[in-house]
């Protein structure tokens, strides 16, 4: 699996919120200013070549489908992002983002009780 540009997954995220659209649908979603139609077809069909979209033809239009579940797209590039900028290392990105978010002790301690169920739920 490729890892996605900045265009191409804010048009996967309106894919996987509207579980099948046309490019206008797509469009009338994005934020302003908005693409132009042809930029965000070309952009569509590009994702469909990636393998991330797939699409049923209605004539000379289609409608568009995410193939790739969101889910796992977002295991995929969490994955890379902790081995490019935390070594691999998931405790390093938790102590991260506690220290940029000054999380206080509240937080934390929430934050342990989740991992605590997590590793419960786990064999």
């Amino acid at each position: 699996m490729k890892e996605l540009t900045k265009a191409e997954d804010q048009i996967m995220q309106v894919l996987w919120t509207l579980k099948k659209a046309f490019v206008k649908d797509i469009v009338d979603q994005l934020p302003n200013p908005k693409p132009a139609y042809n930029t965000v077809s070309t952009i569509v069909r590009i994702l469909e070549k990636k393998g991330f979209v797939g699409y049923h033809a209605f004539g000379k239009t289609h409608e568009y489908y995410a193939i790739i579940a969101k889910e796992k797209y977002t295991k995929f590039y969490l994955n890379n992002l902790v081995k490019g900028y935390f070594g691999g290392s998931f405790q390093s990105l938790v102590s991260f983002f506690a220290a940029e978010n000054k999380m206080d002790l509240n937080d934390i301690d929430l934050l342990v009780k989740q991992l605590e169920e997590l590793k419960k739920q786990k064999p």
